[in-house]
């Protein structure tokens, strides 16, 4: 039975992934057994009734009768799951506890239905696509809440990692590490650390899993010829994103604006906004199947775009009608983590985030690739003065004018390229001739058309 300091700890901490607040107990009794059987298919949770969800104790009085009639819905769960269900007095106020194990015999079901734990929510699974992929996960249980068990949680996690998530978590700085280990469900019966709670609270999280890292490479041109940069991320999932916004942002265009700040700091405008970053990165760090031991995520930089990569495709539980409306998550618990630290909000939001932040700054929309691995591609816009100074040393100065006139003013007329670069006619259609023969310019209609230019890279030894 948990203490009235525990209760209070897990108050302190919020609603999460092990934990469900009610500030009464409802009419309908089914909804809060909906949330006992989404807990015991995923890895059990506290229910506390007599909580608002602004993390206020209220207190509550529940009879004798609707005590029955709350543990008689609960008895209507198959196969049965066993759990404790008390009142424990907190400053005078009655706080009732659900605790809810992490079922022994998955999955569970209510009235024909299944419900799973997804983040902070609870979700009831509709679709024969949804039950098959949880009756594959039941069987092989998440990586996430699967014991580390070389991990040593004294030596292992240090004082400084827990000090800085309590930090971020906004929970009280004399909560123990094994409290907090404990309240967040992060240790497993046997006494071992979690691969998720490894992942994101360990010093070394690489010592047990090496290819849990994120590879950030830097091509210059459009392809995978030449390497400019290369480097590894590693660390804590929270450092390892960190490090990566970091390179990131010191690849791309980033210019400030001063007078929008009002007197305040500078605000930085990424050429890609920064919270489509955050998100994509995020989501790779809390979604990619850790089972595929020889993936790692990868972010890779070209002239034209951004590739975020991470191992494993869309949860089959997912229909490709459905996505960036809703979704589901390998990894439960590190989702969880991340949700207590602020780091994410509603599961399922992400994508419709970063599509409006792309079309807010009239940049074309994020592409997704779900097939085999996940790859989110972002498209930087556009920059000719660079793109066309790697036509310098292949094309004369001519044909960069002309050139460098038909992208400013794709409608330019001849008479105007004969004034700029001073040949005669037959010169400047001799030029654009090349220019066509090199596959970089076509003319799209005759009188009133226009010049269309395809901005594609010099060849090696062209």
């Amino acid at each position: 039975m948990l203490s009235k300091e525990e209760i209070r700890e897990i108050v302190q901490s919020g609603e999460g992934y092990n934990a469900e607040f009610k500030v009464s107990l409802p009419a309908n009794v089914k909804s809060v057994t909906e949330e006992v059987c989404a807990f015991a298919n995923a890895a059990g949770g506290t229910i506390l009734i007599g909580v608002d969800d602004k993390n206020v104790i209220k207190g509550v009085t529940i009879d004798n009768s609707r005590r029955s009639a709350l543990q008689n819905s609960i008895n209507e769960i198959t196969p049965k799951i066993h759990c404790q269900f008390y009142m424990v007095d907190v400053d005078g106020k009655e706080v009732w506890v659900i605790d809810v194990p992490s079922g022994a015999n998955k999955p569970y079901v209510l009235s024909g239905a299944m419900y799973v734990r997804q983040g902070p929510n609870s979700q009831k699974l509709t679709t024969v696509e949804e039950m098959r992929d949880f009756f594959q996960q039941a069987g092989k249980i998440y990586f996430d809440e699967a014991p580390c068990v070389e991990a040593d949680i004294n030596k292992d996690i240090p004082e400084s990692q827990i000090d800085d998530f309590k930090g971020r978590a906004g929970l009280s700085a004399s909560v123990s590490k094994e409290q907090v280990l404990q309240n967040l469900k992060l240790v497993t019966d046997d006494g071992y650390l979690k691969n998720g709670a490894a992942l994101f609270l360990a010093e070394n999280p690489q010592r047990f899993f090496d290819k849990a890292v994120i590879h950030c490479v830097q091509f210059d041109g459009i392809d995978k010829r030449y390497i400019a940069d290369n480097k590894i991320m590693d660390g804590t999932l929270l450092q390892q994103y960190y490090k990566s916004m970091d390179w990131v942002k010191s690849k791309l265009n980033v210019r400030y604006d001063i007078e929008a700040a009002g007197g305040g700091p500078r605000i930085e405008l990424w050429e890609i906004p920064e919270t489509v970053f955050k998100e994509a990165i995020i989501n790779s760090l809390a979604h990619r199947d850790y089972y595929e031991n020889g993936g790692r995520i990868t972010i890779e930089i070209f002239d034209d775009r951004i590739e975020i990569t991470n191992p494993g495709g869309l949860v089959s539980a997912v229909p490709r009608s459905e996505f960036g409306k809703r979704s589901l998550t390998r990894n439960p618990l590190i989702f969880g983590l991340f949700e207590k630290i602020r780091m994410v909000e509603h599961i399922g939001s992400g994508v419709t985030r970063m599509r409006e932040l792309m079309h807010g700054e009239g940049l074309t929309p994020p592409e997704f690739n779900m097939d085999g691995i996940f790859t989110v591609t972002l498209r930087r816009p556009f920059d000719f003065e660079k793109w066309v100074n790697k036509w310098v040393n292949h094309l004369s100065e001519k044909r960069i004018a002309i050139l460098t006139s038909m992208h400013y003013d794709p409608t330019i007329k001849k008479a105007d390229l004969e004034k700029l670069t001073g040949l005669s006619g037959s010169a400047v259609d001799k030029n654009i001739d090349a220019l066509k023969d090199a596959g970089l310019v076509e003319r799209e209609g005759t009188k009133g058309g226009n010049w269309i230019i395809h901005y594609i890279e010099p060849k090696v030894g062209e």
